[in-house]
C-alpha cells in the first residue's frame, strides 16, 4: 500500500477520540502529562481531608494549565514521548483534544522533520510557532490487535511510505528486496538514462561482435577474446533454461537469427514463443547496471586467477 505521508505504530490514547482528523495542527512534547515529581526519594503523609483536597486541587490546576496552554496555541493533536494517566487522558477528551502517547524518539524526530513541528520539552513553551501541520491523520487497523496512525500530506516534506505486508517474514523480506531493486533501477536511470534491451539480446550481440574480433586475432589475444565471448553466452543460456527451453538449441537459434536478420534486439521470449523482439516487447534494463554486472564478473574472474597463481607458486616451492 502506497501512502502519501508517514506511518507510526501507535493509536489514539482514548477509544472515544475521533479516528480521523482533518486540518491537523499537532504539538510534539517530550515531557509527561502529569504533575512534576522530585528526582529524590520523598514521602507525603495525608492526615486529613483538607490536605487531600489541597493535593487534588494542585493536580487539577496543573492539568488545566497544561491543557489551556495546548488549546491556546491552536493545537488539536498532542503527540507525547511519555505517557499520561487516566486523569490527564480524560481531561484531554473533555477538551476535545486528541492525543497519542508513548511515541518513540525516532518517530518524534521523523514527525518533526515532515510536519515542521518543533520538539517542545515543557508545556509553557508551547506556542503557535512550535506546531506542525498535516492535512489528514487517521487510525487504521492491520488486524484485530495491531493499529497504526497514518499521517498524510505533511507540510514540510513530500515523503512517501510503502506499507508491506506478508504471511511470513521471508515474504516480507523478499518484497523489500524487490522494492529496493526497483528503486536502484530508477536511481541508475537518473544518473544515466541510456538503456540496453534484455532477454539476453545484448549479451549475445556483444558475444558475436567479440567473436568476430577473436576470429581476426592470433595467439593469446585470440584465446582471451574467444573465452570472453563464450562467457557472455552464459546469461542467455540460463534464461533459456529457466524458461523451460533447451539452452543450447535456443542459444544458437537466436544467434543465427541475429546474424541473418541483422536484428540485435532478438532475445529469449519467456511467454512461449522462444524468440522475441525485446524492443517491441519493451524489455530493457539500464546501461549502468549492465556495465556494473560485467565489470564485477571480470574483476571476480581476475581475482580467482590470481589465487590460482599463488597456489601454483606454493606448489612449486
Amino acid at each position: 500500500m502506497l501512502i502519501n505521508g508517514i506511518i507510526i505504530d501507535k493509536e489514539f490514547s482514548h477509544t472515544q477520540m475521533p479516528k480521523q482528523m482533518n486540518d491537523v495542527r499537532l504539538c510534539i512534547l517530550t515531557c509527561p502529562l502529569e504533575p512534576p515529581k522530585p528526582k529524590t526519594k520523598y514521602k507525603i503523609e495525608i492526615k486529613n481531608e483538607i490536605q487531600f483536597n489541597q493535593l487534588y486541587s494542585f493536580e487539577q490546576k496543573y492539568f488545566h494549565d497544561a491543557i489551556f496552554q495546548i488549546k491556546s496555541s491552536g493545537a488539536n493533536l498532542l503527540l507525547c514521548q511519555w505517557g499520561f494517566d487516566d486523569e490527564g487522558n480524560h481531561l484531554l477528551l473533555r477538551n476535545k483534544l486528541s492525543a497519542v502517547r508513548w511515541v518513540s524518539g525516532t518517530e518524534i524526530e521523523l514527525l518533526a522533520v515532515t510536519t515542521g513541528a518543533q520538539i517542545v520539552p515543557r508545556f509553557n513553551e508551547i506556542t503557535s510557532i512550535t506546531l506542525g501541520y498535516a492535512s489528514k491523520i487517521r487510525e487504521s487497523s492491520l488486524d484485530k490487535q495491531n493499529r497504526i496512525l497514518i499521517i498524510e500530506n505533511c507540510a514540510k516534506s513530500k515523503v512517501i511510505t510503502v506499507l508491506i505486508r506478508g504471511s511470513s517474514e521471508f515474504i516480507v523480506e523478499e518484497i523489500k528486496r524487490s522494492l529496493r531493486d526497483g528503486i536502484c533501477v530508477i536511481r541508475n536511470l537518473i544518473k544515466d538514462n541510456r538503456i540496453v534491451f534484455g532477454g539476453g539480446s545484448v549479451e549475445l550481440s556483444c558475444s558475436l561482435k567479440i567473436y568476430e574480433q577473436a576470429y581476426q586475432s592470433f595467439g593469446l589475444k585470440h584465446c582471451i577474446l574467444n573465452s570472453f565471448s563464450e562467457s557472455l553466452r552464459a546469461i542467455p543460456m540460463i534464461l533459456a533454461e529457466n524458461a523451460g527451453y533447451s539452452p543450447i538449441e535456443t542459444l544458437y537459434q537466436i544467434m543465427n537469427r541475429q546474424i541473418g536478420e541483422k536484428n540485435f534486439h532478438l532475445g529469449i521470449d519467456c511467454t512461449g514463443k522462444v524468440v522475441g523482439n525485446m524492443k517491441k516487447k519493451k524489455v530493457f534494463e539500464t546501461l549502468l547496471g549492465k556495465q556494473q554486472q560485467i565489470q564485477n564478473a571480470v574483476q571476480l574472474a581476475c581475482a580467482i586467477l590470481k589465487i590460482d597463481d599463488l597456489i601454483k607458486l606454493e606448489n612449486d616451492k
